[in-house]
């Protein structure tokens, strides 16, 4: 029903009043007597097989939510009832920022992908602690923090702790994000010896705390082989607890989108199919060259079933969507799962 009928409609309009408005159709439908108990029915399939262990948490399913999706947290516990296993909130920042002027969400249709500069638009870490608040406990919340846009290079680290620290009590997992093409002053965050120190700074603030979180660094999908054991290198050094590959890519290279099309859309990171390849070829590297010695969540172009496969073969330990939640719909979490049960 939604790839024939509800797709169709939605495309019809801006991407991201669109969004805002699938926000309130899942909000006020989940109200509703009954619905909830529906689409629990319809897209959850609760089988111990499909659990997996990492980080000292359990994942009722290896299927996950990507970050940007539910920025400020306000609708995870409806969400839970499409059958993720675990819902990744944010990007947060210390303060709330508008992010990028609009239009700045793009759909590449003949691609199945889309272009988002968005620029870490949110309300701000403790309009997140405030909806975090109302967990119902229905599955695992990973946080990904990042800075403002307007905070100066030499306080990065400090906008990442104020995240940290305030969201620690709600969250269950975190994620550093430092591979948004978005935001700007991003080259930094690309730097090895700035990531040790704001590993190491996070990781000194964790153990203030008397349960310690899983801390996560989300990669981008356009790294280099050089790059990519860097990040192998770092993470052994700090002893991260994982890499979630990848984050949106700058390449426009094979795609169905005209040149014209491309500069008319400007910047920005690119999500969806024409990432796939390139995101599951950053997993298998990371894999195979670390000998599989940490971790590692594939997101990036899975939109079937058959895609999530192949990221797990290629070395991921839980996948996250996305963009295919948008193309194929809340059906993708059911397929994916039930694909896994018979691999």
């Amino acid at each position: 029903m939604y790839k024939l009928l509800l797709r169709p409609l939605f495309f019809l309009f801006d991407p991201e009043k669109i969004h805002h408005f699938t926000f309130s159709l899942i909000k006020v439908t989940s109200k509703i007597p009954g619905f909830a108990s529906i689409f629990r029915s319809l897209y959850v399939i609760d089988n111990k097989k499909l659990e997996r262990n990492l980080f000292g948490l359990t994942f009722k399913n290896p299927v996950g939510l990507a970050a940007g999706f539910d920025k400020n947290a306000v609708l995870y516990n409806e969400l839970a009832n499409f059958g993720f296993g675990f819902i990744e909130i944010g990007t947060v920042t210390p303060k709330a920022q508008a992010g990028n002027p609009k239009k700045r969400l793009f759909r590449l249709k003949d691609d199945q992908g889309i272009i988002n500069r968005m620029g870490f638009n949110n309300e701000g870490v403790e309009t997140a602690i405030t909806q975090l608040k109302k967990n119902k406990g229905k599955l695992i919340i990973g946080g990904n923090i990042g800075k403002n846009t307007d905070t100066k290079p030499e306080d990065y680290t400090k906008d990442y702790l104020e995240c940290f620290n305030a969201l620690h009590p709600y969250v269950d997992y975190f994620v550093l994000n430092v591979s948004c093409p978005n935001v700007g002053s991003h080259a930094k965050l690309n730097d090895k010896d700035y990531l040790e120190e704001l590993i190491g700074a996070v990781k000194k603030a964790n153990h203030t705390f008397e349960n310690q979180k899983p801390i996560l660094l989300k990669i981008a999908p356009d790294l280099n082989n050089n790059q990519l054991d860097e990040i192998i290198e770092l993470v052994s050094t700090t002893n991260l607890d994982g890499v979630i590959a990848s984050n949106t890519s700058t390449d426009r290279s094979d795609l169905k989108a005209t040149k014209e099309q491309l500069e008319n859309i400007g910047n920005g990171g690119l999500s969806g199919k024409p990432i796939k390849e390139k995101s599951t070829q950053v997993i298998k590297y990371l894999s195979e060259k670390s000998k599989k010695a940490f971790p590692i969540i594939g997101v990036g172009g899975i939109h079937s079933a058959q895609d999530a496969l192949e990221k797990i073969a290629a070395g991921a330990d839980l996948v996250q969507i996305y963009t295919g939640f948008i193309y194929e719909g809340p059906s993708l979490v059911k397929k994916i799962n039930k694909a896994i049960l018979k691999s």
